[in-house]
């Protein structure tokens, strides 16, 4: 069975199953007491889950990256919700490359090109952690660097520096 005819039977059935859960729940109440009541971007973070089963299930390692960055944008809804800090989009959107990195990890642990997404996806992770701090250190919300904030911003640009450089270095020795 080719590729296709996998992905659409597998998405088929994972459809007529959410279609019967949802005709049980009608016709028996009671098994509403079977679902976890979770706050409400618990469920972003389990539409993560179900998009990877999704790509697990139909061969395609690639939908990893999706259900990452579903599952991370749920995790970070998750925290404001539960903290009230909504505020935080100012930064926390800075993680979602991360998410890809992550997701491409995956997606090569899974089958795609091992070496090349784990490299890809290790830059992403470090590019999205330098923004993060970044833009954390701009609009002045990270509590653990308060004291040191006014040095913050000086230090990022010189460690993103010392990476070009090694990185550089580091190609042009293999040129």
């Amino acid at each position: 069975m080719e590729k296709r005819a996998r992905t659409q039977l597998a998405l088929g059935l994972f459809l007529i199953l959410v279609a019967a859960f949802l005709a049980a729940l009608r016709f028996y109440p009671s098994l509403r007491a079977l679902i976890p009541s979770f706050a409400w971007p618990m469920w972003v973070v389990i539409a993560g889950g179900i998009i990877l089963l999704i790509g697990l299930l139909v061969g395609a390692p690639g939908m990893a990256v999706p259900a990452c960055i579903v599952a991370g944008i749920g995790g970070i809804l998750y925290y404001q919700n539960a903290t009230g800090d909504w505020e935080s989009w100012t930064y926390a959107w800075t993680l979602i490359p991360g998410f890809v990195g992550v997701g491409t990890i995956l997606a090569g642990l899974l089958g795609q090109d091992f070496r090349q997404s784990v490299r890809g996806g290790l830059n992403l992770i470090l590019t999205s952690a330098i923004l993060f701090l970044v833009f954390a250190a701009i609009f002045g919300r990270l509590a653990i660097l308060r004291p040191y904030q006014e040095y913050l911003l000086a230090g990022l640009f010189f460690l993103l520096g010392l990476w070009f450089i090694a990185r550089g270095l580091t190609r042009s020795r293999r040129g």
